[in-house]
């Protein structure tokens, strides 16, 4: 099951690469958490399908282009980390963003349950109850780390 919501994942990411922020809709539960953690401006709880849809549009609305890539998946049994790489282009202001964070996905079965967002690697690793050295990265375009 652990691989099969890896390639889940994986396969909204591909998605998100492209802007299709619609997708993955279908693997959350419908009592889903979305945490976005304090050191994001969004910082807060997202309850549902609703509470993730409206944080979905208010994120978007800056942006001219926004992409979201997985550059590494760690399988953490019942969760899966990701390593993200955000580009966009600001609506205002034209210029160019990235910026690199950590997606923590958990599931019960086949739903994702929770999704949390960590600036920082050490805290994805921690909210999983792994460390460092338990993580094993699936595929990747560099090191398990955020520039």
């Amino acid at each position: 099951m652990a691989q099969e919501n890896l390639q889940a994942v994986r396969s909204i990411y591909e998605r998100w690469s492209e802007g299709d922020f619609a997708a993955g809709r279908e693997v959350f539960d419908q009592h889903v958490l979305f945490v976005m953690g304090p050191e994001f401006p969004e910082a807060g709880t997202y309850l549902g399908l609703e509470g993730i849809a409206r944080y979905t549009r208010g994120f978007l609305e800056p942006w001219t282009r926004i992409t979201i890539e997985a550059e590494e998946l760690v399988d953490a049994g019942d969760s899966v980390i990701v390593a993200v790489r955000q580009r966009g282009v600001g609506d205002a202001s034209g210029a160019l963003t990235e910026f690199g964070y950590f997606h923590v996905w958990s599931f019960r079965g086949h739903k994702v349950i929770r999704l949390e967002t960590f600036r920082e690697r050490a805290g994805a690793l921690e909210a999983v109850g792994i460390g460092a050295a338990g993580a094993h990265p699936q595929s990747g375009a560099g090191p398990f780390e955020v520039s």
